[in-house]
């Protein structure tokens, strides 16, 4: 007898991407161009080999887990010649959506703009089906001085069409009034700083929104009227609420991210550094939202200051007509 087939609620699917791209390292270090900003980013006593060698074993451990859970995985290498030491975070100069549109995001440092592959996208769009409808490229925005640097400077709520945005020098308030403005969202920014006064450089480091779960460190969120929007925001569209502590951001807790498996919960993929940290009350209260599925990237979280959450782009394109 045929199982019978999962059917992901509408939020769900709207909410939650099935299929993550993600870019394979070929360089690979702590980037001096984004120490200044990134206080999760740490320099270690490595040979390049070794860092490489060690972020790549995670990078296939990641994928492997995320495939295995169910998750459609696409791995790009990383170009080589362009000496990308974050290409493995993509996430941050493009994003995807529904209605086939793609964004091009303006960033704050010379090598991370070399990052931007907009025509091998379109290469994995065509071999995968994937209908691209229009570009929208805000690269000329960086002549003015300005970056959001796409999911990791905005925390999506695609369902509620919110873009949550923690301003700092990598993530600017006229920006990110321009993306929403293209893509019809609000926008709900906020100052935040880590427990030693510094600005949250990215978003997406103390927040996350699935389906019917938000996970928020609200005590770096500066106290007043912007705190006040986020927590309406969150009550507007009937989000249980995993508040997470200062310390537990600096495990990276907060970077996580849900996503489609076709099983009855989306899952939720977060470092075992993040799962480690969590009380026994915040891990329940995750699985009543999310299967969880760890993943081992002590070294990419440690050297490059960032998490399995920034090494997911989602994929929201439709699929191309078949005589297309």
């Amino acid at each position: 007898m045929r199982a019978p087939t999962v059917t992901a609620p509408p939020t769900r699917r709207r909410q939650c991407a099935r299929t993550v791209l993600m870019v394979r390292p070929a360089t690979f270090y702590a980037n001096p161009e984004t120490l200044a900003t990134n206080a999760f980013q740490n320099v270690i006593a490595a040979s390049a080999a070794e860092m490489l060698g060690a972020a790549r074993a995670e990078f296939d451990g990641a994928a492997e887990a995320l495939a295995v859970a169910g998750v459609n995985v696409v791995v790009l290498d990383a170009d080589v010649a362009a000496e990308t030491p974050d290409a493995l975070f993509p996430n941050n100069w493009f994003s995807t959506h529904s209605d086939g549109r793609v964004v091009v995001y303006p960033m704050s440092t010379p090598n991370r703009r070399r990052e931007r592959r907009p025509e091998a996208l379109s290469r994995l769009a065509a071999q995968h089906h994937w209908q691209i409808a229009e570009t929208i490229d805000l690269t000329s925005l960086e002549e003015r001085g300005l970056s959001v640097e796409g999911t990791g400077s905005l925390v999506l709520d695609r369902d509620a069409r919110i873009a949550y945005a923690a301003l700092s020098p990598r993530t600017h308030a006229p920006a990110v009034e321009v993306v929403c403005r293209e893509l019809g969202y609000e926008a709900v920014a906020f100052e935040a700083h880590d427990s030693q006064g510094r600005e949250i450089y990215h978003t997406n480091v103390l927040m996350s929104v699935g389906p019917t779960l938000a996970v928020l460190a609200s005590g770096l969120v500066k106290p007043g009227a912007n705190l006040r929007r986020v927590f309406d925001a969150l009550d507007k569209t009937g989000k249980a609420l995993l508040d997470l502590s200062a310390e537990q951001v600096s495990e990276f807790a907060g970077n996580m991210l849900f996503l489609d498996a076709g099983a009855a919960l989306p899952i939720v993929a977060l470092s075992r550094r993040a799962w480690a940290s969590l009380t026994r009350s915040q891990r329940q209260l995750l699985e009543q939202h999310a299967a969880p599925v760890l993943c081992a990237v002590e070294t990419i979280e440690h050297v490059g200051g960032g998490g399995i959450r920034c090494m997911l782009a989602e994929i929201f394109l439709p699929e191309a007509d078949a005589g297309a």
